[in-house]
């Protein structure tokens, strides 16, 4: 459970103005149960690590028999380009979806592709600003990018402590560093660090011969293996779960701020299953989802019932860096293009 301000935290993440009065509550009744059993299947397009989007649906299934989850793993980015081109195409595929990119879903409420349920847990449970005020998504984990090391090739003073740090001749050709074109969180990184260190930090970053992977959680995978000292960014999630495992990383919590990763859920208004993906929502964001994520994968829940991971550092000891969906919306291409450019990537 994340047990500070919220607005501290994470800011005011949905703050645009409410179109209508959101939904109210939904609970799981036997009427939507056995609905969603005569539709018996689901569509679940997410970002996170598919071994995590697997465990949830396999979760979901146990608790609720005769309903297969279909999972449909991508980067956020990715999800995002094949949901407007199905929706452009009127090819209604998709039941809820899960990205690490806000942005993502204020261009879907834009466009009214989402649809309006407001589950009990949600309701009751989950600070206003981490719930979309018409009730068209709400944040179902979090996250932080971090900088980390290889305790085998690096030493803990020697290691970098923010990304000043990173600039030293020193980590030329050992750094490796995740691409904001397939990743919404390294997206939303990138942005934040823009904003916050100017593009210049990434021009002389992209001269230290980085190793380019795409996704968030390719970085703590290449320090596992010792194919690069340190990571410029990466999900802190795996390297915790690593350190748990007794493996040679460490996480480094920036001394300029960490990025602040949120990661909203929605079912979409055209979904071919509205009933699973209804249930499939309200289980997502039930004690029994946010806590299977916290426990077994180190992710951080907004849930005021869920307890937090043992030994997990407390978000109000980080310095956070906090987003702006709007203006990631806004600037996305750019950054896109601006990154590839610099990086040749």
């Amino acid at each position: 459970m994340l047990k500070m301000s919220t607005a501290l935290a994470a800011g005011t993440l949905f703050a645009e103005p409410a179109r209508a009065a959101a939904p109210p509550p939904a609970t799981v009744t036997p009427e939507l149960i056995e609905a969603a059993r005569k539709e018996g299947k689901l569509s679940y397009y997410s970002a996170l690590e598919l071994n995590v989007a697997e465990r949830l649906g396999k979760a979901f299934e146990a608790r609720y028999p005769g309903i297969a989850v279909r999972v449909e793993r991508s980067g956020a980015e990715r999800i995002y380009q094949r949901i407007a081109q199905e929706q452009g195409s009127g090819i209604n595929a998709v039941d809820v979806a899960n990205s690490t990119d806000p942005a993502h879903y204020l261009d879907w409420k834009s466009k009214d592709w989402l649809a309006p349920y407001l589950s009990d847990d949600v309701a009751r449970y989950f600070p206003e600003d981490q719930v979309d005020p018409d009730g068209l998504y709400a944040t179902s984990c979090a996250w932080i990018e971090t900088i980390g090391y290889n305790t085998s090739l690096v030493k803990p003073d020697d290691a970098p402590k923010g990304y000043a740090d990173l600039l030293d001749p020193k980590w030329q050709g050992k750094i490796v560093k995740a691409h904001p074109g397939y990743s919404g969180a390294i997206m939303t990184a990138t942005f934040v660090l823009s904003r916050e260190l100017g593009w210049s930090f990434f021009e002389r970053l992209a001269q230290q011969k980085v190793l380019q992977v795409q996704s968030a959680a390719d970085p703590p995978k290449k320090l596992l293996l010792g194919e690069r000292a340190v990571m410029a960014d990466g999900n802190d999630y795996n390297l915790l779960l690593l350190k748990e495992q007794g493996k040679p990383v460490e996480v480094v919590y920036a001394s300029e701020g960490s990025p602040l990763i949120i990661v909203p859920s929605g079912v979409f208004k055209n979904a071919p299953n509205p009933n699973a993906a209804r249930l499939f929502q309200s289980f997502f964001f039930s004690v029994e989802g946010q806590q299977l994520l916290v426990d077994n994968f180190a992710h951080r829940s907004f849930h005021a019932q869920v307890k937090e991971k043992a030994g997990h550092k407390p978000l109000s000891e980080i310095k956070l860096l906090k987003s702006d969906p709007a203006a990631v919306l806004a600037q996305s291409e750019d950054i896109k293009a601006r990154y590839a450019k610099l990086f040749k990537v």
